[in-house]
């Protein structure tokens, strides 16, 4: 039985079962969050040093070294594939597939010291995402997906809601700085009147709510690929709807999110017309 113990004693027992379907993508995929998360809880609440990117967003010794652990499973298995890491960047990156890494998805958190991060690993199939691993170790949380087979969190398979009223919805924002700079925001403010339940769950947790039944959309402005690629699988075979804000579906460079069910994609979807502007 999962249990969640005490943060501070950081241990855990979180279930990294595979589905039986699973292909041995999937099972890499698993194995390789399972070492990362060993290797985040080994650094979890000691006081890290921060250094900064050029984009100015942090990274520690924790990301680098979940990374190359990541990596290193992936590529000893599969050496013909390519690979984007958060940390480690594009290595043959025209290859037939493309494994997609966040090693530590909210690294801003890590370093506080609360729990919201996660691992984040894809696999991206001449342009598709076919498999998506999101293990949210510190909420004792794993939540997989294959193209065609179903998502799972925690080994129970996943469905979203069958809400169909935007007066009964539950929305999660996330990331909105873009969405704050134009019209968007007032596009924000219709959704927020028009909804039961407005929340900011956050990073990889609120696509776990979704997929899982719990609430009904997301809406999320300033992300990157590496940290919902995973994430939109789960949902998408959850029976989401996951685009970003114009209604395009996911490429390497998305940078926007509404993930929703299916009856209340198009209604959030309309609210956005011209959200950049």
């Amino acid at each position: 039985m999962n249990e969640f113990h005490n943060l501070t004693n950081e241990i855990y027992i979180l279930n990294f079962s595979a589905p039986q379907s699973a292909s041995e993508f999937l099972h890499i995929a698993i194995d390789a969050a399972r070492a990362a998360a060993e290797i985040s809880r080994s650094y979890y609440c000691s006081n890290l040093d921060v250094m900064h990117k050029e984009d100015r967003s942090p990274v520690t010794v924790a990301d680098i070294a979940c990374e190359h652990e990541i990596k290193r499973i992936i590529l000893e298995k599969f050496p013909q594939h390519g690979f984007y890491g958060e940390e480690t960047g594009k290595s043959q990156a025209d290859a037939e597939y493309l494994w997609l890494v966040d090693p530590i998805d909210g690294t801003k958190g890590f370093v506080r010291q609360y729990p919201f991060f996660s691992t984040q690993i894809a696999l991206l199939h001449k342009g598709e995402i076919v498999v998506g691993v999101s293990s949210g170790s510190m909420f004792n949380e794993f939540a997989c997906a294959e193209r065609g087979k179903g998502a799972w969190l925690n080994g129970k398979k996943l469905a979203v809601s069958e809400v169909n009223s935007l007066a009964d919805a539950a929305v999660s924002t996330g990331n909105l700085k873009s969405l704050a700079a134009g019209s968007g925001w007032a596009s924000l403010g219709q959704i927020i009147r028009a909804t039961d339940r407005i929340r900011g769950y956050g990073d990889f947790y609120h696509y776990h709510l979704l997929a899982a039944g719990k609430i009904e959309a997301v809406i999320e402005s300033d992300v990157n690929i590496l940290d919902i690629a995973a994430l939109s699988i789960i949902v998408e075979e959850a029976g989401g709807v996951f685009t970003d804000l114009d209604g395009q579906a996911l490429d390497l460079d998305t940078t926007s999110v509404l993930a929703a069910n299916p009856a209340l994609h198009r209604p959030l979807l309309d609210r956005f017309a011209n959200w950049r502007r």
